[in-house]
């Protein structure tokens, strides 16, 4: 049995799996199908206690302790769905999965034994989880870890991937007045629940608020060390080119400093796959490009930029991590106004910036990572972490781990 890590995948020995997620609360297990957009085709594709059916997945309640479960028939699966993602959300109304640690395991559904197992890290406040997906790659069937949350429960997830969230039910009418209405889809009261008669409820959030994500709707991001932005505008995905800018000064009137900006690459299983730096200025087949090294980091504007064809990046590409080292062994207490930020690279366009403040006397710092998420938009996520090394080689392990 494989002990999976955020990102991890494993092929499916079994044609028919069940996924169940355990915790010391009781939990709501659902499944969506997605297809190739990462979006549910209808409400049908919802699948829960309310809905336990649909084209190859089924909800599985556990009864007594037994947690519920989710089992995909791979073999039933309709041709246009291209993954199934498992969530899990706590069925006491409000709670936080704070101090509640689930734990997934992918099993074989006629045998029930275990093929892995899967236990999201650092949950805080969020009320709702994408567990597990399992996915068709190129005919066969793979299982991967995600462990992404939402902070406001499974309507969160079910609106980010195009499931309708029904608005509260008005207070009834009188029967002479009351018009006939359709019958209506089942509805999980967890996500929709009944609305009391007075004062009428408000509406309903736009998608990008439900998600409860930052995104560029609003212009220029401003983040703080660990915030996160999801790279999307409009409601589509940010898929063009983009220029991370990394700039800094000599603290004090120092003398210069020579720092270098660079980018490592990774795969889903954290696995590295190259660094972008000045000694190698091209990566994933020109995906990634450096501007080359500045050996004083005088003068206003980005000391250093590396540009990123987000549309480009190849599939096995799932993590950015933007680092700075100082090859001469000056510490970053002896660097002012370091920054990074992110260019659209067509208009020019500054989207998102983060200074880095409170400098420690070490000689490598990770600014900045850029994630892709498993609905193929990216997450930047503002870092400025401090590590003791002078060049990107003596970042590979510390970025992996950040990830």
């Amino acid at each position: 049995m494989t002990a999976m890590t955020p990102g991890s995948n494993i092929p499916l020995s079994a044609v028919r799996v069940a996924v169940d997620v355990a915790a010391p609360v009781r939990l709501d297990v659902s499944g969506l199908l997605l297809t190739a957009d990462g979006k549910v085709r209808s409400d049908d594709d919802f699948i829960f206690y309310n809905q336990p059916s649909g084209p190859g997945v089924t909800y599985r309640a556990g009864g007594g302790s037994a947690p519920d479960a989710i089992v995909v028939d791979t073999t039933a699966v309709p041709p246009g769905i291209e993954k199934i993602v498992v969530t899990a959300s706590p069925d006491a109304a409000g709670q936080t999965f704070q101090g509640i640690e689930p734990t997934a395991t992918v099993r074989n559904a006629d045998d029930g034994a275990a093929l892995a197992t899967f236990t999201p890290p650092q949950l805080g406040g969020e009320t709702a989880l994408v567990v597990i997906e399992v996915y068709r790659r190129n005919g066969a069937w793979k299982a991967r870890a995600v462990g992404q949350g939402y902070a406001n429960g499974l309507a969160g997830i079910a609106t980010d991937f195009g499931v309708s969230v029904e608005e509260p039910a008005a207070p009834p009418v009188p029967a002479a007045a009351a018009p006939v209405a359709p019958a209506a889809a089942p509805v999980d009261p967890r996500i929709a629940p009944p609305a009391p008669a007075a004062p009428p409820a408000p509406p309903a959030a736009p998608p990008a608020a439900a998600a409860g994500k930052i995104n560029l709707d609003k212009g220029r991001v401003n983040l703080q060390k660990n915030q996160t932005v999801s790279l999307v505008k409009g409601g589509a995905p940010l898929l063009s080119q983009v220029k991370m800018g990394l700039g800094w000064e000599p603290a004090f009137r120092g003398k210069d400093i020579d720092l270098d900006a660079s980018v490592i690459a990774y795969g889903p299983n954290r696995n590295h796959l190259d660094s972008c730096y000045f000694g190698k200025l091209s990566i994933l087949n020109g995906a990634i490009k450096h501007s080359g090294d500045n050996l004083t980091g005088e003068g206003a504007g980005d000391d250093e930029t590396i540009v990123v064809d987000l549309g480009r990046i190849p599939a096995e590409a799932t993590g950015l991590v933007f680092t700075v080292n100082s090859f001469t062994g000056q510490k970053f207490s002896e660097v002012a106004k370091a920054y990074c930020r992110l260019i659209d690279a067509a208009t020019g366009e500054e989207l998102v910036r983060f200074d880095l403040t409170g400098a420690e006397p070490q000689t490598g710092v990770m600014m900045a990572k850029l994630i892709k998420q498993f609905t193929g938009e990216w997450e930047m996520t503002a870092m400025g972490e401090f590590v003791k090394s002078r060049t990107v080689r003596g970042m590979v392990k510390p970025a992996a781990k950040s990830l």
